[in-house]
């Protein structure tokens, strides 16, 4: 790939009404020495480092080869954040920052610009955070591989090709944040810890609670606890359910079970608790359930 890259784009009403619409995509290579921003950047988007900039977009950037440094409003007291070959950042619209790389290494860096109620209502619900901008990921060719694709189209300029640039945006956020969250885990070895307990509860689904898990594991249910949810996103407890439930429908209707002998087999106390389980999270008692499955 040539050593700049770049494409600035504009969007009608059209794609706005989409949610989302991408302003620029590029890739640079700055060699060891070289200024920064070089000066092939339109006027809107060159900065000095040292003074920063503020957009009124998010980017989407991904470091694939030297290293340099990142910092903005939200970083404690401006301070700057390393940033290496493997690191993704993300920049906030409205909000102060700077970026450079190390003189002594350079860096080749991807980015792709964008705007919209749906970046925004991710930031919002805290998919995203100005307090969090860096992702750990790694060098990775399905992200370089996006980035070139979303360059491909946006030369092309074919009809419609604002959705598919918004499509890949949402593809490189939802692998920046799978990469730096597995990436987190395993360092912590939380991955490991997870699918124990997951083990453990599938062949013990009958009788196991919460706190035996932490047991067998050999933690404080309050640490096993603090770590099963923030890696699933449930409470172990409220995850048992949800498994015993998931079996219960395969059961209703792959089986010809009883209801009685499944909520037994699953281990709750009687048929009324289970159906009441049951109706709780699906909206539906087990006999309706059954039938609508079964086509009947």
């Amino acid at each position: 790939m040539e050593d700049q890259h770049l494409r600035y784009l504009v969007s009608n009403q059209h794609d706005i009404k989409w949610g989302m619409t991408v302003n620029s995509v590029g890739y640079q290579s700055i060699q060891p020495g070289e200024s920064y921003p070089p000066h092939q950047h339109p006027t809107r988007y060159l900065f000095d480092t040292r003074r920063g900039r503020i957009l009124n977009e998010y980017q989407l950037l991904y470091i694939t080869k030297g290293a340099g440094a990142f910092r903005s409003a939200a970083t404690v007291c401006n301070e700057k954040i390393p940033v290496k070959e493997g690191d993704m950042f993300l920049l906030f619209p409205d909000q102060w920052h700077s970026y450079q790389p190390d003189s002594r290494t350079g860096w080749d860096e991807y980015w792709i610009g964008f705007q919209g109620q749906i970046i925004d209502h991710w930031k919002q619900e805290g998919f995203i955070s100005a307090d969090r901008p860096v992702f750990h990921v790694g060098l990775r060719e399905d992200l370089a591989e996006q980035y070139r694709c979303a360059l491909e189209f946006a030369y092309a300029k074919e009809a419609s090709y604002q959705q598919v640039l918004c499509g890949i945006v949402g593809r490189l956020l939802s692998l920046a944040i799978f990469y730096d969250r597995n990436h987190n885990f395993a360092s912590a070895k939380v991955d490991d810890t997870v699918m124990k307990a997951r083990i453990i509860i599938s062949e013990n689904i009958m009788t196991i609670t919460p706190e035996e898990v932490a047991g067998r594991l050999a933690m404080s249910y309050s640490k096993f606890r603090k770590v099963f949810k923030e890696y699933t996103g449930f409470p172990p407890g409220q995850y048992i359910q949800e498994i015993r439930i998931n079996r219960a429908k395969e059961m209703l209707t792959n089986s010809s079970v009883s209801i009685k002998e499944i909520a037994l087999e699953l281990g709750y106390e009687n048929q009324d608790y289970f159906f009441t389980a049951f109706r709780r999270r699906t909206g539906m008692r087990p006999s309706e359930y059954r039938g609508l499955t079964r086509g009947r």
